[in-house]
């Protein structure tokens, strides 16, 4: 049986506009969830050690860490821009290729309604897009290690 082609599987045109919109979706901040790998690549960028960032930075929820909530929107967004972006946590970097936000609905309600980095700049190809994919189930898996 011939499998169903994805709607996605000839690219999506997307470029961040830098809006700061995905840092709090549909106007509120969610969380931020963190791998040891992605809290060493924070805290090496903010020249500290792991362990001081995470102090500093995170908390502990349902067994993992998060980037503490001090305001209703991620605390490295200044202005609109993310100020670690080049250490930005596997979560953020992945963004907008999401396994959970890949079905044709759920993409133009959940994305493309309130993201204006959709429909511009270059095509992701069905590779990238699948890589992305892959990344951030890897990272949702290694959250509570």
């Amino acid at each position: 049986m011939a499998q169903q082609k994805k709607w996605w599987e000839d690219g999506i045109r997307f470029e961040c506009q830098g809006s700061g919109k995905c840092c709090v979706s549909h106007g509120e901040y969610g969380f931020v969830w963190l791998t040891l790998r992605d809290r060493r690549r924070m805290a090496k960028q903010l020249k500290l050690s792991t362990i001081e960032f995470t102090r500093k930075h995170c908390e502990k929820s349902q067994g993992m860490f998060r980037l503490k909530e001090e305001k209703p929107e991620c605390q490295f967004l200044k202005g609109k821009a993310c100020s670690i972006y080049e250490a930005r946590p596997t979560q953020c970097r992945t963004w907008p290729f999401w396994p959970e936000v890949m079905d044709a609905k759920t993409w133009k309600n959940e994305v493309a309604a309130f993201c204006p980095g959709v429909g511009k700049g270059r095509v992701h190809s069905r590779e990238e897009i699948e890589k992305a994919m892959k990344e951030q189930s890897a990272s949702e898996r290694k959250l509570r290690i």
